[in-house]
């Protein structure tokens, strides 16, 4: 028989825990930085940032436009290579303030 004890125990705020949304398996920051593509600041909450990533920050609509490729360069970027160009299939450590620059290049 039970005195109505029962469910004391394992206590924690439901909804505790989560990561921020879209954080994915790359190991997150524990906040937000600061990236600027093309002049607009943009919250970044991962370590390190794609191609891709980039030009669709920039270019919204880029993923239905695969026949253009554009040119991806970044300055204020992290230890011995702060200043390099980032290519289609390539990602780069992130940091607060990194800048990075899309222009259109024409079609592939």
């Amino acid at each position: 028989m039970t005195n109505g004890n029962e469910g004391h125990g394992g206590g924690g705020d439901p909804g505790q825990g989560g990561g921020n949304p879209g954080q994915g398996g790359g190991g997150g920051n524990d906040h937000a930085l600061t990236i600027i593509v093309e002049g607009t600041p943009h919250e970044w909450t991962k370590n390190e940032i794609t191609y891709d990533e980039v030009v669709t920050l920039e270019v919204p609509d880029y993923a239905q436009h695969p026949e253009i490729t554009y040119s991806v360069t970044y300055k204020k970027g992290q230890g011995n290579k702060p200043e390099s160009d980032l290519v289609k299939g390539e990602s780069v450590k992130v940091k607060d303030g990194m800048i990075f620059n899309v222009s259109e290049t024409g079609q592939s």
